[in-house]
């Protein structure tokens, strides 16, 4: 029913009234019969508007009319104006054409009436008025959308096309008065309540959408505070009464879809305002949600049915417009606390269920659609969703979280899991049908493309291992995997690797191997240890996660050969990680060099548990032989060597070398060569006994703690320069070597040792012992190398193949050189053990006959010109002639009766030690110590000499004989040696 009206304009008489009738329905003057102008026509249309309610539809259907007519007669002379122009005719300026002036007059005092009546009673006169203002331009716009020089329109077209539209339209001067009549109710009814002008904006935007579109545009403008407020408030009001329990909508809702009849225009009109007024309508979002939680006024038991279907209402609204979802979601879960979400349960809960479902399934799909705070999405529905025992609460103040809650976000996770899981494994577009036809791009998945940037965060939030919440991260690390494949299942496997720190989170990334391996149907190891080592390129890692993540790799190879060895079937991930570290051994072997401690040993441990390869390139083999013995002896120099700590990493450095050592026989070569080197040579001789060189009195004065070394590490990764010296002080001073114990020397030549004496005996099949249970022999080879190496290390100006032993003649020119052999092996007390090491794989013993003559001949020299009563009296001349001449026999290089000299030098005159000494010099010099005399005896895998073909041993025995017999009371038990 209408309204009354009170105006204070005086109504008409009925008989007046009643012509005035006649004259709207006639068109024509009773009085003289001719038509009625349409000023005349449109005042006696807004006469009958306003005295007689019966007459409203019509009097408003005429003016309708005068406004199409004026639109129509604005469009055809707009379009004539434009076909002139573009055919090359100047415009001519327009005579005056009566109609159109009298329409805009009529126009213009239809709109002076219609504001007297919204002045004089807007409550009753702007749900009219408004409807029918906003149903008519609707109704325009629909009906010359298609006309010659409108532009093409729409929410979603190009905001050029609107603001031209907009200009087109606001230049008409009918739809320019529909639109300030309009604006003018709206103004009216804003400070009671304007719902009605706002449902009769929603139901034609939902008409005519979208050439509608101008008309939002600009009203949206004037009024956004209000035009925001009011859509919500109609849509909500529209949505409550077709009730919200609606079945679920598709992927993609229609805009006019009967059960929502209002919802698309809502999601029109806030989208088209979101570009500049999205905080206000952020703002009102939260305002109603938050409204809807609070006890009613009235009944505080019983929400109203508003109340009830605004969440619902909510939902489906950010299903239809991510934008909206993109804009309130951040803040949203910001204020759901324990009191909001409790609150939440108890609105919720008296739900039917199949509703609920229907709910929690439109949660699902909108958190699966967003891109915004994704991560503190998750982390939200993780915490929410975790167990009482594990969640922190929000305060000692604050509620306890009800179980429902938890129930529905743990739900709500696994929901969300397998639709991830669903849009991941089907995203996949069918198959061209022809090879031209391009392939269709896969479908992107919001969630997840937000959450590739946070995958280190979801790795470090998996090795947590809370209950249930690190599951529910590893199958999204999974299918992040699988979503971003190849680089995000690399990615998450390397970040897995570097930062697990027990067994049981270094088996996550073993699970995650294993799954995404048999979803991407490939290996990622080759790709996972190729992003390691570009970021150890990259110095990305620190160093402890570098040394963290070599030692996880290290536990994963060793794990694995340990379940070999013990006949059970390994990990697939371990399987492959030994070949796949191979291939960059050159990358693991500069590890060994790096300047934490930790990580050169992480190195080690990692490299001494891989499988020896097949095939190794030579040039990596060398340069990681290279940094194996420089971490031996970096690891041997520590003051702490004898600590558990040092203990294991000189266990893994000897068993690196000795596995390197066993790939090749050239490899044993270098491995022993460097070893001998890296002993004899700088600070390392000091580790096994040999006397300190003392320091220049230049560089002791030069002291100072200038590092050029420290200052270039700070500038800049290459190290290039550095410190030598300074000018004007000389040279750097050495280093304070560190306080040792007095039996240490002896501790580190016995590791040495035993770690040369392994190297050396990885020989070739040929070379090892017929039993199983005989004692492992030298590789003659190895042996021969060790020689090498150390004739060059104490007389490197000698070819080494000066074998033959040379006269008597010319023993004179090189006494110099043999005196400086005799200062050197006095001063680094191991070159006798590796003489004597050598001498355990005959005939390599042969090759260091410079060494031999030079040391035999300095003695023999010694003990000629020593006056002293007893041979005691220069001990270590007197055990280095009884090692000498005992390593001589070892090494077959002397029979073993000549051997057994030095088991009575110690108890004969110092003169008689030179005879004796003189006896052997004489029988090397006739039988010289050459290779060829050693025989192979396969039987005992060893090369022999044959004795019996050299000259007899004659004066050595007499002057042997002789000595026994003089010293029979001391000697006698030793006779039978010398037979």
């Amino acid at each position: 029913p209408t309204p009354p009206i009170t105006d204070p304009i005086p109504d008409p008489s009925p008989q007046e009234l009643w012509g005035e009738l006649r004259r709207f329905l006639s068109g024509q003057d009773p009085a003289g019969g001719s038509p009625l102008t349409p000023q005349s026509h449109a005042r006696c249309a807004l006469l009958l508007l306003r005295c007689l309610p019966p007459a409203r539809r019509a009097a408003l259907q005429h003016l309708r009319g005068l406004f199409d007519q004026q639109v129509r007669t604005k469009n055809s002379s707009s379009s004539s104006s434009s076909s002139s122009s573009r055919m090359g005719v100047p415009p001519v300026p327009p005579s005056p054409n009566p109609s159109a002036a009298a329409l805009a007059e009529v126009i213009q005092e239809v709109q002076l009436v219609l504001a007297q009546l919204l002045d004089a009673n807007p409550k009753a006169w702007a749900p009219v008025i408004s409807s029918w203002a906003i149903e008519l331009m609707g109704h325009l716009s629909s009906k010359y959308a298609g006309r010659h020089g409108v532009p093409h329109s729409g929410l979603t077209g190009l905001t050029g096309n609107l603001n031209e539209l907009l200009q087109l339209w606001m230049g008409c001067g009918a739809t320019r008065a529909l639109m300030d009549i309009y604006s003018q109710c709206l103004a009216a009814m804003s400070p009671g309540c304007p719902d009605s002008c706002v449902d009769a904006l929603l139901d034609t935007s939902l008409q005519h959408s979208p050439h509608f579109d101008w008309v939002v545009a600009h009203i949206g403008s004037s009024f956004p505070s209000t035009i925001i407020h009011r859509v919500l408030s109609c849509g909500l009001k529209d949505f409550s009464s077709h009730g919200s329990s609606q079945s679920l909508p598709s992927e993609s809702p229609p805009s006019c879809d009967k059960r929502l009849p209002k919802i698309a225009s809502v999601v029109g009109i806030l989208g088209h305002l979101a570009s500049r007024h999205s905080s206000s309508i952020k703002q009102e979002l939260l305002r109603m949600f938050h409204d809807s939680l609070l006890p009613p006024p009235g009944a505080p038991g019983t929400p109203s049915a508003q109340q009830t279907a605004t969440v619902p209402f909510l939902l489906q609204l950010a299903l239809m417009s991510p934008q909206l979802v993109a804009a309130v979601a951040p803040e949203l879960v910001e204020s759901l606390d324990a009191d909001v979400l409790n609150r939440l349960q108890r609105r919720l809960a008296p739900l039917p269920r199949e509703e609920l479902e229907e709910l929690l399934a439109i949660a699902v799909r909108l958190v699966s659609q967003s891109s915004t705070g994704t991560y503190r999405l998750l982390q939200f529905l993780l915490d929410t969703a975790m167990p009482p025992s594990v969640i922190i609460t929000p305060g000692p103040s604050g509620p306890p979280l009800h179980e429902g809650v938890r129930e529905a976000c743990d739900r709500l996770l696994q929901l969300l899991l397998l639709r991830l899981q669903q849009l991941v494994y089907s995203r996949s577009g069918a198959a061209p049908a022809s090879p031209s036809e391009l392939v269709p791009p896969a479908r992107s998945v919001p969630f997840l493309d937000s959450l590739r940037p946070h995958v280190q965060e979801l790795c470090v939030e998996t090795l947590r291992l809370e209950r249930k919440r690190f599951l529910w991260q590893h199958q999204l690390l999974v299918l992040l995997g699988v979503y971003a494949a190849p680089h995000g299942a690399s990615d998450a496997l390397v970040y897995l690797l570097t930062l697990a720190k027990t067994q049981e989170q270094l088996q996550l990334a073993a699970q995650l191997h294993a799954v995404l391996s048999c979803c991407l149907g490939g290996d990622l190891l080759p790709d996972a240890i190729d992003a390691c080592v570009r970021q150890i390129h990259a110095a990305r890692l620190p160093d402890a996660q570098l040394a963290q993540l070599c030692r996880n790799l290290a536990l994963l190879v060793r794990c694995d050969a340990s379940c070999d060895a013990a006949g059970t079937a390994g990990s697939p991930l371990g399987e492959r990680l030994a070949a796949v570290l191979w291939r960059h051994l050159p990358d693991w072997a500069q590890l060994l060099l790096h300047r934490d401690a930790a990580v050169a040993e992480a190195a080690c441990q990692l490299l001494a548990g891989c499988p020896l390869p097949q095939l190794v390139p030579a040039a990596h083999l060398l340069a990681a032989v290279r940094a194996a013995v420089h971490h031996f002896f970096t690891v041997l120099r520590r003051p702490s060597a004898t600590s558990a700590t040092s203990t294991a990493a000189l266990s893994h450095s000897g068993r690196l070398l000795a596995r390197l050592s066993a790939v090749s026989p050239a490899a044993c070569k270098a491995v022993v060569q460097q070893l001998v080197e890296a002993a004899l040579c700088g600070a390392n001789a000091q580790l096994f006994g040999a006397e300190e060189a003392s320091p220049s009195p230049d560089a002791v004065a030069g002291a100072t703690d200038v590092s050029l070394l420290e200052a270039n590490r700070s500038l800049s990764g290459v190290w290039a320069v550095f410190h030598a010296g300074i000018i004007g002080c000389g040279l750097k001073p050495l280093p304070a070597p560190p306080q040792r114990l007095p039996d240490e020397p002896l501790g580190n030549s016995q590791l040495f040792l035993n770690l040369l004496l392994r190297c050396c005996c990885n020989g070739g099949p040929s070379e090892q012992p017929s039993s199983p249970f005989a004692p492992a022999t030298i590789n003659p080879e190895a042996a021969k190398a060790v020689a090498v190496a150390l004739v060059e290390s104490v007389c490197p100006e000698v070819a080494t193949g000066e074998l033959v032993w040379a006269p008597d003649e010319a023993a004179r020119g090189t006494v110099e050189r043999d005196l400086r052999v005799c200062r050197r092996f006095r001063s680094h007390p191991l070159l006798f053990s590796l003489l004597r090491l050598v001498a355990a794989g005959p005939p390599a013993l042969c090759y260091c006959a410079v060494i031999l003559r030079g040391l035999l001949g300095s003695l023999v020299a010694y003990w000629e010109a020593c006056r002293a009563t007893r041979a005691a009296d220069s001990p270590w001349q007197l055990w280095a002639s009884a090692t000498l001449v005992a390593t001589l026999a070892e090494g077959s290089v002397v029979p073993p009766a000549l051997g057994a000299v030095a088991e009575v030098l110690e108890e004969v005159a110092p003169y008689e030690v030179h005879l004796l000494l003189l006896g052997v010099w004489d029988y090397l010099r006739e039988n010289g110590p050459l290779p060829q005399k050693f025989q192979f005896q396969p039987q005992r895998g060893v090369f022999r000499r044959e004795f019996g073909r050299d000259a007899e041993l004659g004066k050595p025995l007499e002057l042997l004989q002789h000595l026994l017999q003089k010293n029979i009371e001391r000697l006698g038990p030793l006779a039978g040696r010398f037979r």
